[in-house]
């Protein structure tokens, strides 16, 4: 098979694994006027690095083969599919040609299991010594580690990757055991999250560890999920948890068990509402069924549930209390502790001037001491209703 029928077979295969920020755009990236490359329909992903600024990533398999049986996975033993691979050699050559063409800035390197996650690790690193120390390569790497990886490779991984990542896929062992039979927890995942914990902690991977999760298969809740994110942050030190809606495939999870868009949606505001504004996991407002809202965002359900909390006047509020406030984020926050350093505000029209989002934060906010809630042919939602009823 050419070199540029596995690229595209293999960076296709790669969109599985998220790195970049949920509704980040996929660049549809290379006409087929320039070249070989055009062949590539897909592969090159843009994501924000720690920090801010927004790079094109080439997310790449080194191998779509797999031992193992992951029944959420469309590339798992007992599914038919075309199965390729890169050498080290040419996976490395191929990107510095991708690089020099500035079609790409980063490499993100995942794989298939062959053999063993030992010798498939092995590969990877082998495809990254070649780019830092053949190709001269200094710029930005992820790096994927391979669940059950020995603790050798774990730290070489580390040495030569600005980010590695894990993936937990599902939020337990009891969880994990119905979609991925052949991983445990502790022994093909954790231990390695703590290796890389401990060489993150001696100043390696400056841009952090990751993991994912696979959203919908194993039938858990949005509270397992923001649960284990949360001792994740506590514990290793995670930069950042992804949650990947599940994608049906034929097999034993059978069709249409994938989530709804807007549900993988509310996991990342809830995950940004304790990463970004202070929200601890006991804050997160779950429904009976152990899930987020679908109809209202996490932080609205919040302050339905907390109407003792409003409304905030925004002259005296301190930043933490304001960011609480619905739709008012960190940058609208930072604007009206700017603002009324300069005089008290007092209308609406000075917010608008600042941009600042008003359809939901009015009905929250007291501006010196006056109540401007939405007008009346504004439809309200009953929680909603009753909390304007409260105030």
């Amino acid at each position: 098979m050419g070199r540029w029928k596995k690229l595209s077979i293999l960076g296709s295969a790669a969109r599985y694994d998220a790195c970049a920020s949920p509704g980040s755009e996929q660049k549809r990236w290379i006409r087929r006027k320039r070249g070989h490359a055009g062949k590539l329909e897909q592969g090159i992903y843009r994501s924000f690095l720690p920090s801010g600024r927004c790079v094109s990533l080439f997310k790449v398999l080194q191998t779509n083969a797999c031992i193992n049986d992951c029944f959420y996975c469309a590339f798992r033993c007992s599914h038919r599919y075309r199965r390729t691979a890169f050498s080290p050699d040419d996976l490395a050559k191929t990107f510095m040609e991708l690089l020099k063409k500035r079609y790409v800035e980063g490499l993100f390197l995942s794989s298939g299991v062959t053999g063993s996650p030992d010798r498939t690790m092995e590969e990877m690193i082998k495809t990254v010594e070649i780019l830092r120390f053949k190709y001269r390569y200094g710029d930005y790497i992820h790096l994927k580690i391979i669940p059950g990886a020995g603790k050798g490779l774990v730290v070489r991984a580390t040495e030569l990757a600005d980010r590695v990542s894990v993936n937990l896929e599902a939020p337990n062992d009891r969880r994990l055991s119905r979609i991925a039979p052949d991983k445990n927890i502790k022994r093909d995942i954790m231990r390695q999250l703590f290796w890389a914990k401990d060489q993150h902690g001696k100043g390696l991977v400056p841009a952090g560890i990751t993991t994912q999760f696979v959203v919908g298969p194993a039938g858990e809740t949005d509270r397992e999920l923001i649960r284990s994110t949360d001792w994740l942050y506590r514990n290793i030190g995670l930069a950042r948890a992804y949650f990947s809606g599940y994608r049906p495939v034929d097999g034993p999870l059978g069709r249409g068990l994938s989530p709804a868009a807007v549900r993988e949606h509310r996991l990342y505001q809830a995950d940004w509402l304790m990463r970004k504004y202070g929200f601890s996991f006991e804050e997160i407002p779950f429904e009976d069924g152990g899930n987020l809202s679908l109809e209202v965002d996490p932080k609205m359900a919040w302050a339905f549930r907390h109407p003792e909390r409003f409304p905030v006047e925004i002259n005296r509020a301190p930043h933490h209390e304001l960011l609480r406030v619905p739709g008012i984020g960190a940058v609208s926050a930072g604007k009206i502790i700017s603002a009324r350093r300069r005089s008290r505000l007092k209308s609406l029209d000075e917010l608008k001037g600042m941009r600042i989002p008003l359809g939901r934060a009015r009905n929250f906010i007291l501006m010196d001491g006056k109540f401007f809630p939405s007008p009346k042919k504004r439809k309200m939602d009953k929680k909603e209703k009753q909390l304007l009823f409260d105030i």
